[in-house]
């Protein structure tokens, strides 16, 4: 089939973006581009996730109207992909009418499987969550994302029985029906299945969640904001009668951050089962990103606004340290510092200083004309494994092999040498050979940087070179030490 699905999550919107939602949405970004290049025709969905106590409170404390709240907070999230070179023709927010109505034809479909009792457990308000006795045993009764005890509630809801759908789960795992990445994780998963999983409370008394989906049929109490949140994976196509959904479900791809792995590899495959849709073909779990070494948090100080990186370095630096520096398969780290470094000798060095010197020599001896220069036989291979296997990071490491193979050619071939022996074809066919090299790094860097790859498209997809290019990467001065906090 030639459509393609892909999906990030959906960022809850109770407080500003940080480097965590950039890593994700360059992340998906680079794969809906890789699907493009393979001529699928795609549909990338973002959005925002806007109900639940959380944001009631937030709004609350601000003084703000709650929809005044998430729209403001919504919009910062559409900038921040805007700016990113983001190219998601989807952006769905919980808040909007369709997504409401939609999820509650799906709760009337999904009821027959739905019962009414009390829960007796464990809660964090910050995750909007629900943990287990023996969850909450082994994090010694405080929530690690939060650093606050889990409150013990009793409540009447709504619940989903998800116990019975575990067995289905685990074996659709197994054999790779559902797809989760890396291993790590797939692993995790498993092991969570192999110890059984216990029915989930849905829904909230409205006297405590008043911000959220009204349960159709009562009016005491609102849908569990992550079951219906979940479900913006098919209210954006559509579902259940719309063409959308009819040639694009299942989805090819789903990337979301381990913090969120549970719901995506877990409950919403049951929610998935009980409604008789498949599952999706991949789920991608992306790690977390620290700051200069620490874990990142408002309560150290430390946080980033992706909106400092872009400014001071520029959109396809920023997307380019996400993607290379920070590992596709485990958490990462950013500092100011390492930036620099990646910008100045991975950048600016070697592909920058590749582009302009090929520039120079090409105006220089061959007049600026390159002929129908025919493709270089690199073995790409590597690459394609690679970004299939969600190893980004791996990729691009594939491609500035080639920069500096290439750069590593130049000083061992010496055209100015070839020049002095007026040896004109030979000169020739070592030019138009990195005339060529370098459009194939082009095309293979346009998941990831692509303005970078327009403007080297730019400079040799012609017969004839501008007399003059700028420096693909002006170099910065280094960055004061901890200027993240």
């Amino acid at each position: 089939m030639n459509q393609f699905y892909i999906t990030s999550s959906i960022p809850y919107v109770n407080g500003e973006p940080h480097i965590g939602h950039a890593l994700e949405f360059i992340l998906a970004d680079s794969m809906a581009r890789y699907a493009r290049e393979l001529n699928k025709q795609v549909i990338f969905s973002t959005g925002t996730d806007e109900h639940g106590s959380k944001i009631f409170n937030k709004a609350k404390e601000l003084n703000l109207d709650v929809l005044d709240f998430v729209n403001q907070t919504s919009n910062q999230f559409k900038e921040l992909a805007k700016s990113l070179n983001i190219s998601n023709n989807r952006f769905i927010r919980t808040t909007d009418q369709n997504h409401i109505d939609r999820v509650k034809l799906i709760w009337q479909k999904m009821s027959k499987d739905f019962y009414k009792g009390k829960y007796i457990g464990w809660y964090c308000d910050g995750d909007e969550a629900y943990f287990t006795d023996s969850e909450v045993r082994k994090m010694n009764g405080i929530c690690p994302n939060h650093n606050k005890p889990f409150q013990k509630i009793e409540e009447n809801n709504y619940f989903f029985p998800l116990s019975k759908y575990s067995e289905r789960i685990y074996q659709a795992i197994v054999d790779n029906k559902f797809k989760i990445y890396p291993a790590g994780k797939r692993n995790e998963m498993l092991s969570f299945l192999s110890d059984g999983l216990e029915d989930i409370s849905i829904s909230r008394p409205i006297k405590k969640v008043p911000w959220g989906i009204e349960v159709p049929g009562d009016r005491t109490q609102t849908i569990y904001v992550w079951f219906e949140a979940l479900l913006n994976y098919i209210t954006v196509l559509g579902y259940p009668e719309h063409s959308d959904f009819k040639q694009y479900w299942p989805a090819n791809i789903q990337v979301v951050g381990k913090d969120v792995a549970r719901f995506h590899a877990i409950i919403f495959p049951a929610m998935l089962m009980n409604l008789g849709l498949e599952l999706p073909q991949n789920l991608y779990i992306h790690g977390f990103v620290g700051i200069n070494g620490k874990k990142m948090g408002k309560s150290l100080g430390n946080s980033i606004n992706p909106s400092q990186i872009i400014q001071k370095y520029g959109v396809d630096p920023t997307r380019y340290y996400f993607l290379r520096h920070i590992s596709s398969s485990s958490d990462g780290d950013f500092s100011f510092e390492a930036m620099d470094e990646a910008y100045n000798n991975e950048l600016a060095n070697e592909l920058g200083n590749l582009v302009q010197r090929s520039v120079v020599m090409i105006n220089k001896y061959l007049n600026g004309e390159i002929g129908d220069i025919p493709p270089p036989e690199h073995d790409i291979i590597p690459y394609k494994r690679a970004i299939e296997a969600f190893h980004l990071d791996q990729a691009i490491d594939e491609v500035f092999k080639q920069v500096r193979s290439l750069n590593q050619y130049i000083d061992e071939t010496k055209p100015w040498e070839i020049a002095k022996q007026n040896d004109q074809e030979h000169l020739r066919e070592v030019l138009e050979y990195l005339a060529s090299s370098i459009l194939e790094v082009a095309f293979l860097l346009r998941p990831f940087l692509p303005e970078t790859a327009k403007k080297i498209e730019g400079i040799f997809k012609s017969n004839k070179l501008p007399s003059k290019v700028d420096l693909l990467f002006l170099k910065i001065e280094k960055s004061k030490k901890n200027e993240a906090n």
